[in-house]
């Protein structure tokens, strides 16, 4: 089997992430079948019940998974669905090997670090592996990192293994100093690398401008690393130019120079794509509305979603980061937008301030997206307005309120534990003819990812539709609501499922797609203002 493991030095947040995804695309457009491991050292068996303040967003798999945004990302990039045994986490490998001692599969043995807990990483990732021609491992956290020793060791095991044939690439930072380009911290991290027995074959890095001739040169010297293996990760103004920054640079000639690969023709499909990113003929100007906007990677998916719609129509998403807290004082920020998205969220911390913003969006006939808690937001504020029930809520933010209007599963209303516990993954969504939601899918069945505890009440869905709201979309009994639009207009829709789970960079959401084109619409129509492209 054949390995590319990424690693990081220095500091953590340089781009492993994105990094890998580029090279994956890169090798898969180039012929080979390729796949993504993410290996996360925390102690959590996943990312399900961590704070997106500490950890960004928790991306959701077809089969339920909660895993690591970078998941995301490889999904996104290599236009494929992945799976949990693609996640590895400290806590995952613990927990198995704990099980295998209860049950006396090791014999009597004294179970240490080496081997059994190097032994079940490498059975994990050779598990994921199989079947594939190349697999890219991202190890999180950056190396020094306690954390993250038994799998570095593991992954050495393996590049000793004349089984397995492994490139390693590091990831390091070379900053700037007025006009000099500084190698010492990446000396110091391949350092720190290589005494734990690791020598990296390719460094990737990261600078604000390209790497000059004598950097590279002095980076060679000092890291014994070839000069045609230092690749020079300069910023970017989006990700999806990062597969070109990496292959104008050899990277896929030098891949396949060390596997001993033969030529691969690349088939560079993101050309237009980054053209329009790059040149749009036009702008929005889009409301995220959320409790955790000063943590942006907690709504990455929307952010990644808003760039598949840029890239295949050329208009380009001004997020405006807006705390719902904020709204509750004045709706002021909401005035200067073209669209209002409320994404999904937890707790009651800012609920209130996302039942404003669908009120005024409703009211003003501003367009309106809103995913899972967006639509629930919704459904709040139309029970409170249109029915008059001045005090409809969520279970989840008023356990004792007299009109549930939004309440929990009924097979969750007894579970205890809670990680992996919520309706999770890719479940049917039947969705009713003649009208917007199947306007927009052009089918009457489709699959999306979901990740809720609660759900529309539907003692209350009878009333809901005789004020004007359409449940477009539905589970398979008919009994879940999961698409909810608006009889009087066309630029509203609010989903139960995640549709930025899905999107992909030349098959974008179609919600997503929706709105902002419905956005522009607005912006021309209401503001009469519209960003051309310039004469250039």
């Amino acid at each position: 089997m054949h390995y590319i493991v990424i690693t990081g030095g220095v500091i953590s947040g340089l781009g492993k992430g994105t990094i890998t995804s580029g090279l994956s695309y890169l090798l898969k457009n180039s012929g080979f079948k390729v796949t993504n491991i993410k290996i996360d050292p925390y102690l959590n068996y996943d990312a399900g019940t961590m704070n997106p303040y500490q950890h960004g967003e928790v991306f959701v798999l077809n089969d339920g998974g909660e895993v690591d945004l970078d998941l995301g990302n490889y999904e996104r990039f290599l236009d494929t669905n992945l799976s949990s045994g693609n996640n590895i986490t400290t806590g995952k490998i613990y927990k198995e090997v704990i099980e295998k001692e209860r049950r006396g599969d090791y014999l009597g043995s004294t179970v240490q670090i080496i081997p059994h807990i190097t032994n079940e990483i490498k059975n994990r990732i050779r598990k994921a592996a199989d079947g594939y021609d190349i697999t890219l491992i991202e190890v999180g956290g950056t190396v020094g990192d306690i954390e993250s020793m038994p799998f570095l060791e593991a992954l050495r095991q393996m590049k000793s293994d004349r089984h397995d044939s492994v490139i390693f690439g590091h990831v390091t930072l070379v900053p700037e100093s007025g006009q000099e380009q500084k190698t010492k911290p990446t000396q110091h991290s391949v350092k720190e690398l290589r005494a734990i027995g690791i020598q990296p074959d390719i460094l990737f890095c990261r600078s604000q401008h390209i790497l000059n001739e004598d950097s590279i040169k002095k980076i060679s010297l000092f890291t014994d690393v070839e000069e045609k293996g230092i690749i020079s990760v300069y910023d970017v103004s989006n990700v999806y130019m990062v597969p070109m920054v990496l292959e104008n640079q050899g990277i896929l000639e030098y891949t396949r120079e060390i596997f001993g690969f033969d030529d691969h023709t690349l088939n560079y499909t993101l050309k237009k794509f980054t053209e329009n990113i790059e040149n749009p003929s036009a702008e929005v100007t889009i409301g995220l509305i959320g409790k955790y906007v000063d943590m942006q990677d907690a709504y990455i998916s929307h952010k990644e979603a808003f760039s598949h719609v840029t890239g295949n129509t050329g208009i380009k998403v001004n997020i405006k980061w807006i705390d719902s807290d904020d709204l509750v004082r004045s709706k002021e920020q909401l005035e200067d937008i073209d669209g209002i998205l409320i994404p999904g969220g937890f707790g009651y911390r800012g609920v209130e301030g996302k039942i404003i913003a669908a009120r005024y969006a409703r009211e003003n006939h501003v367009p309106y997206l809103g995913i899972c808690l967006g639509f629930q937001a919704a459904v709040i504020e139309l029970s409170r307005d249109l029915i008059g029930l001045d005090n409809a809520n969520s279970t989840e933010f008023e356990p004792d309120t007299v009109n549930p209007v939004i309440d929990i599963l009924p097979e969750q209303k007894n579970i205890k534990d809670l990680g992996g516990t919520m309706r999770l993954g890719a479940k049917p969504v039947i969705i009713k003819k003649g009208t917007l939601a199947y306007d927009l899918y052009k089918s009457e069945k489709i699959s999306e990812r979901h990740r809720h505890r609660f759900e529309v009440n539907p003692a209350y869905i009878k009333r809901l539709e005789n004020a004007g709201a359409v449940f477009s979309g539905t589970d398979e009994e008919g009994i879940r609501m999961e698409i909810l639009e608006l009889n009087d207009r066309d630029n509203y829709i609010a989903t139960q499922y995640h549709a930025e789970f899905q999107s992909r960079p030349l098959n974008p959401s179609r919600v997503h797609l929706y709105f902002i084109k419905k956005s522009l619409e607005y912006r021309k129509e209401k503001r009469g203002k519209v960003y051309e492209r310039s004469a250039e």
